[in-house]
């Protein structure tokens, strides 16, 4: 069996939403000490519904495909529904991940949770 799902590799090798949204709504930064890996999003909401995400990922394969995956999954929704957002969905839109990457998918969420809290405090980036 493959390490990585079709999926994981799919997202890893062309990533959607990679880069910055200069004039971002709320932007959110999270990092794993342990693994390096680090996760940037941005996002740009209009009437609490999130019109664009983009991401900047310092990591692995996992960290990449997952930041990839939860941007495609929040993008157009309403800013609590990204907030119902788990790293379980996340994890399983990728058909997977190895036990011991699934804090990648923590950290997708987590960014997601810090850019709306972001957001919601009105620090405007």
């Amino acid at each position: 069996m493959a390490l990585y799902s079709d999926k994981v590799m799919d997202h890893f090798l062309n990533p959607r939403n990679v880069g910055v949204i200069e004039d971002a709504d709320g932007v959110g930064e999270v990092g794993n000490a342990k693994c390096g890996d680090i996760m940037k999003m941005y996002l740009k909401i209009d009437n609490d519904v999130i019109e664009d995400v983009k991401f900047e990922t310092f990591g692995c394969a996992s960290a990449i495909a997952s930041s990839s995956m939860a941007t495609e999954m929040i993008k157009g929704k309403p800013v609590e529904e990204a907030l119902k957002l788990t790293n379980k969905a996340v994890a399983e839109a990728l058909d997977g991940l190895p036990d011991y990457k699934m804090h990648c998918s923590v950290l997708a969420q987590e960014a997601i949770e810090e850019a709306i809290n972001n957001y919601k405090k009105g620090e405007k980036q």
